[in-house]
């Protein structure tokens, strides 16, 4: 789509955000093209995940309304010593674009956040994919660069973890869980995941990505395209989301818990893990690179997540592992 077209289509989105009816007509003359193009327009759209109405006699109008991300009003909720959150319309994936800035330009600001309106190219733990329709979601990158090198990453994930379930429970007062080693949970449905990705040597300073997707407002399609119990903020509670505002505070959230991270390792949030586990004392089954089940006794000061097997208790760390509740 070229320049020229995306912002129509954007100008079009802005219109459309107010959750009214609007004719193709009156669209076409607003924005000087054919009625033919506004439709062409709303398909893309439709593409992308936006649920948009289509009513005969009425027009198009969104399934809710939409507030849109605005770098102008990101940029006057941040402190004056914040790092940039660079905003995106529709992008492949926000990790993608980060670590792009650090193969192409010159190594980004600590706590510089990407963000987007929807992901072509979305991924989750794992190589899954990660479903990011357009405007319903929070997709979220920000990075971090760690002088200690890749040995000192450890417990990245629970961190991001830790300090985004915080953020809700204190912010928008949804008792949010957190489950080893990358969900975050509402009764019991995942309304969020974190994805770390690292970019440096053993022995250096090395590159992080903290990738998160949070369900803000997820349209009537989404059981299409998710296999599991899920959960949005709309919902949980009741209010229609300012992400620019989410935006803000999540990047102080991160900055302010990786600083503590870096000085004091993990265990500062060993107790914040434990106390908002969502396994706590129950029985789970760990699958991948390793099996085994057992009543799963929190996490570690390393980030570990511990199984209590036969009087037992043996640490299991990360990577190509998954955790599960037994029956």
């Amino acid at each position: 789509m070229s320049k020229a077209s995306l912002q129509v289509q954007r100008q079009l989105l802005a219109v459309l955000a107010d959750g009214g009816f609007h004719s193709g007509q009156a669209l076409a003359e607003r924005f000087g093209v054919s009625r033919t193009a506004i439709a062409n327009y709303i398909n893309d759209l439709e593409q992308v995940g936006l649920d948009v109405y289509k009513v005969k006699g009425k027009g198009y109008g969104l399934a809710r309304p939409l507030l849109l991300l605005d770098a102008q009003r990101i940029k006057q909720l941040q402190s004056s010593i914040a790092a940039p959150v660079l905003v995106q319309h529709i992008t492949d994936s926000t990790n993608m674009q980060l670590m792009q800035m650090l193969h192409n330009t010159a190594t980004p600001i600590k706590a510089t956040v990407v963000v987007a309106e929807a992901q072509t190219a979305g991924r989750g733990r794992r190589g899954r994919p990660w479903y990011s329709p357009y405007g319903s979601n929070l997709y979220f990158s920000y990075y971090w660069r760690l002088e200690q090198g890749v040995q000192a990453a450890m417990g990245l994930s629970l961190v991001a973890g830790c300090a985004l379930c915080s953020l809700l429970r204190r912010e928008y007062q949804v008792n949010t869980q957190l489950k080893w080693p990358n969900d975050i949970y509402i009764n019991g449905h995942k309304i969020a995941g974190v994805l770390v990705e690292l970019a440096g040597q053993a022995d250096a300073a090395c590159n992080v990505i903290i990738g998160i997707g949070l369900n803000i407002a997820l349209p009537e399609t989404a059981l299409q395209h998710i296999n599991q119990p899920y959960a949005d903020l709309t919902q949980a509670t009741g209010q229609l989301i300012d992400r620019n505002k989410l935006i803000v505070q999540l990047q102080d959230e991160l900055t302010n818990a990786l600083n503590t991270f870096e000085k004091k390792g993990f265990k500062t949030f060993q107790q914040i893990f434990n106390q908002y586990d969502v396994f706590a004392k129950c029985l789970v089954s760990i699958s991948g690179s390793a099996t085994a089940s057992g009543i799963c006794l929190g996490v570690d000061e390393n980030g570990a997540v511990l199984l209590e097997q036969d009087g037992n208790i043996q640490a299991y760390y990360g990577g190509e592992i998954s955790l599960r509740a037994s029956t």
